[in-house]
């Protein structure tokens, strides 16, 4: 097992890492496992920087998106209702096997547009488990004001 902490994610608690891996230890039917939380500031809902993914009843990665998902119809706006959004934390579990394969992977249509490497696994039929964390991490970096905040920030706690 191979586990990657994204660049993007530098306050990211330990636990949320060992959640991870024990995450796709549980679940043999998947190459993969990330981690997600509840997502309910509207800002962030409607924010492409910011992923959103949906899972099936198992728990198993349906889709990512940069777009806000899921789209409730009735509710005319792009709030999301509690509980029903997730984000994504870029953070992965890999079988080291698949970890290999994966570059030989053609990158798929939706990869492309989405600009998400993870829809080339669900892409070509493989599945990403997802652990639904009550923890929150600390801010991602995905501008430089992310950036300046995340410093502030580990200014402040030292």
């Amino acid at each position: 097992m191979v586990v990657n902490v994204q660049g993007d994610e530098p306050l990211i608690a330990p636990s949320m890492i060992d959640a991870c891996a024990a995450q796709l230890r549980a679940r043999p039917d998947c190459v993969m496992s990330t981690v997600a939380h509840a997502l309910d500031a509207a800002a962030d809902f409607a924010n492409p920087n910011v992923v959103k993914l949906v899972t099936d009843a198992r728990g198993t990665a349906l889709y990512f998106s940069r777009a806000p998902i899921p789209w409730w119809r009735d509710a005319g706006s792009a709030t999301p209702q509690p509980g029903s959004a997730l984000r994504h934390v870029g953070l992965y579990a890999y079988h080291a096997g698949f970890l290999r394969r994966f570059p030989s992977l053609q990158a798929s249509p939706l990869e492309q547009i989405e600009s998400l490497e993870q829809l080339r696994v669900l892409w070509h039929g493989e599945r990403i488990a997802v652990h639904i964390s009550p923890e929150r991490p600390g801010p991602g970096v995905d501008t430089p004001e992310d950036l300046e905040r995340v410093r502030a920030l580990l200014r402040n706690s030292a």
